[in-house]
């Protein structure tokens, strides 16, 4: 329950600050700003590597095609996806865990 609870907030949170930088900042400047710098190719290498992940994850446990879907999303509105996801299935997932244990 912790894990769906903590999803949930951080879901919250997260799609607050989407937002929030959208009304605050141009998307694709700032976009444009972040791939121009080192850091943030970085960053950005980072990201969507995550993205790749997470979608591997959702395709393993709900289907391929439901993780190809969670991929374009994950591309499109970033994390809130994944948490969305976690704080949906993250519990049940936990204990199914446990149990292999």
């Amino acid at each position: 329950m912790a894990v769906r609870i903590a999803s949930g907030l951080l879901f919250l949170l997260l799609a607050a600050s989407i937002v929030w930088a959208f009304k605050a900042a141009p998307f694709w400047e700032s976009f444009g700003a972040i791939s121009g710098n080192a850091w943030g190719k970085v960053t950005l290498i980072d990201l969507y590597s995550g993205f790749f992940f997470a979608a591997v994850v959702i395709g393993i446990v709900d289907g391929f095609w439901v993780g190809v879907v969670c991929f374009v999303l994950l591309c499109v509105l970033g994390n809130v996806v994944s948490l969305a996801w976690l704080a949906w299935h993250g519990f049940t997932m936990l204990l199914s865990l446990a149990e292999r244990s």
